[in-house]
């Protein structure tokens, strides 16, 4: 762990989004850790990242905590997603961005959270605005995530 380095990224263009997406899969989070502030047009995660890119071919590898911030929100949805429980843990499994109506040329889309168990959050946004940023020294995980029919993380929170 002496050799970390945070990863800091920002993304403008729908299509670049798979970098974070793939930086992110397997992040868990607890629900409260999320906020939408419809004033600023912000939408925030905080959440544990396996450390893919530490991972290697054996061990458990590492989480760090990870901050996820989306600019731009016109509006948030959430399905299958029971907002009434901060505490709940969810796993995320992909980020991706539609655009509006197809249109390759337009900047207006949504960005769409995919959790495990067949929950998401709707992000609709002016233009992609993502900023992601590792915000503290890693730590050992408990266990590898693994992917045997679908995304798994094994560990809530670890």
């Amino acid at each position: 762990m002496a050799d970390f380095k945070p990863l800091r990224l920002k993304v403008e263009d729908g299509d670049d989004l798979t970098v974070v997406s793939a930086a992110l899969q397997d992040a868990v989070g607890q629900l409260g850790d999320f906020s939408w502030d419809s004033r600023a047009r912000r939408f925030r995660m905080l959440l544990n990242r396996y450390r893919w890119e530490a991972a290697g071919d054996r061990g458990k590898g590492e989480r760090v905590r990870t901050a996820l911030q989306v600019d731009s929100v016109l509006s948030v949805r959430s399905r299958n997603v029971k907002q009434t429980a901060p505490d709940a843990v969810v796993s995320l499994l992909a980020l991706a961005f539609e655009r509006k109506d197809d249109d390759p040329e337009a900047p207006e889309g949504t960005l769409v959270v995919t959790l495990a168990g067949g929950g998401d959050i709707r992000i609709e946004v002016e233009c992609v605005d993502v900023i992601l940023a590792d915000v503290s020294e890693p730590w050992r995980a408990r266990a590898r995530p693994a992917h045997e029919t679908g995304p798994e993380t094994g560990e809530a929170g670890s």
